[in-house]
């Protein structure tokens, strides 16, 4: 069984990455490998067009055209790399639609932490103790140190916004992340 599971980019024919997802999908549930191959996912935004004739049309588009990413169990070797069973390798290499795996000799290389929350392919989900109107203190970024007022708490978009009295008390809204600032006490 794997210690961890990490991210990975494959490479498909252009217009086969719903195919390829599909597939793999399925050799994952006819071979019973849910416990190797955890997550298939199609990174896509919601884009509004506008027509010839002014109308508007909400359409879902990849972001990424031509690459599908897959959530791979891992164990680690004696260098401490992260390494995937040859099983998955096989599997996913030989999907129909798939030309391998995205890195440097199309050896596979997981995505860091910091790209898949980029990417958005995973969400963290932050549970915050404060409200509206709260003081807040800021914990990172430029304005560490600080306290201010929330204004705005937008927990899709993981944002907060604080007015925060900071140069010769002038007020200055400022948009951070929703872990960059704790409540403040009293």
């Amino acid at each position: 069984m794997a210690d961890d599971a990490r991210w990975y980019v494959i490479h498909t024919y252009s217009g086969y990455e719903n195919k390829v997802a599909d597939s793999i999908q399925k050799i994952v549930e006819n071979r019973n490998m849910q416990d190797y191959i955890l997550d298939v996912k199609i990174p896509t935004e919601i884009v509004t067009e506008i027509r010839e004739d002014k109308s508007t049309h909400e359409v879902e588009r990849k972001v990424f055209p031509g690459y599908v990413l897959v959530k791979l169990a891992v164990f680690y070797d004696e260098d401490g790399q992260p390494k995937m069973t040859d099983d998955t390798w096989y599997v996913i290499r030989n999907t129909r639609g798939c030309t391998g795996f995205v890195g440097p000799e199309s050896k596979p290389v997981p995505l860091t932490e910091e790209e898949v929350l980029k990417l958005g392919v995973e969400k963290r989900s932050i549970e915050v103790s404060y409200e509206v109107g709260d003081t807040v203190n800021i914990m990172d970024g430029i304005m560490d140190g600080f306290s201010g007022t929330v204004q705005e708490i937008d927990l899709e978009n993981n944002m907060v916004k604080v007015t925060v009295s900071a140069f010769f008390g002038r007020e200055t809204l400022v948009e951070l992340e929703l872990d960059q600032v704790e409540p403040a006490v009293d």
